[in-house]
């Protein structure tokens, strides 16, 4: 599946088979975080980007908050408001030193705490209210093309990505794809930050959990919405409290039929 790099771990979430024809290419895009790389302000004003949802906490933004081109609106989702201590911003602040890392990860438990992180993005009162908006406004033709992101563009983002792609009906192994696309568009650049780390002593196994994705934290975010809500349609109705019209723009919007795909 072809992407289209504009910032770090950016992509096109278009282009994937879905009921009844493909998801519509040029709407939304999945993106870490966009802090003003050279030429960037250009690309996305190219790509007609109306509208910027930052998923992160408030520390992170503070740490690294977004250029908005002008005309462009910029809203705030953070999903994880709710999680007391939520981590992002720590583990950012964390980065250049390695003994802060050991201690944030508590004795090797990465991918149970990033199981626990992605559990909490479906059923934390502030990821459920944050995704009512995202998706409320994505279901709204003004509010696109429009790109969402978080600090690497992998977990927040791969869940609101995921989600998405579940609804329009998408294939499992589709969206597991998309998912674990980050492995390939992130990690590269990610190289002077990882430098970094091991100069200053760090174990690059420590970070390879943290900077990549594993299908176990996506399975860990499908389990508690089946548990919870029963299917994709359940928690984007039950959960995320948007009625039925909502959801059916969303796969309208999103779609494109298969005789003009």
């Amino acid at each position: 599946m072809a992407r289209r790099p504009v910032a770090p771990n950016m992509q096109d979430l278009g282009g994937w088979k879905a009921h009844g024809g493909r998801v519509r290419s040029g709407l939304l895009f999945r993106s870490g975080p966009l802090t003003g790389a050279e030429g960037q302000r250009a690309v996305l004003a190219n790509l007609g980007i109306r509208s910027i949802y930052d998923l992160r906490t408030a520390g992170e933004r503070e740490i690294a908050p977004d250029r908005v081109p002008p005309d462009v609106d910029y809203v705030v989702v953070d999903v994880l408001s709710d999680l007391r201590g939520a981590g992002p911003s720590r583990l950012v602040k964390a980065m250049a030193d390695p003994k802060a890392v050991e201690k944030l990860l508590g004795g090797g438990n990465t991918a149970a705490r990033f199981e626990k992180s992605f559990r909490s993005m479906v059923s934390l009162p502030s990821a459920l209210t944050g995704h009512h908006k995202l998706f409320s406004d994505f279901a709204e033709p003004e509010h696109t093309p429009a790109v969402f992101h978080c600090t690497t563009g992998k977990d927040r983002t791969g869940w609101a990505a995921a989600a998405l792609l579940m609804l329009l009906g998408v294939a499992e192994d589709d969206i597991y794809a998309d998912y674990l696309l980050t492995n390939q568009q992130l990690l590269p650049s990610l190289q002077p930050v990882i430098d970094r780390f091991v100069a200053a002593g760090g174990d690059v196994e420590v970070l390879k959990p943290l900077l990549s994705v594993q299908a176990e934290y996506l399975d860990a975010a499908v389990d508690e919405m089946r548990q919870r809500f029963g299917n994709v349609e359940g928690y984007f109705i039950k959960g995320l409290k948007l009625d039925t019209d909502t959801v059916e723009r969303l796969k309208t919007m999103f779609v494109e039929p298969a005789e003009s795909a």
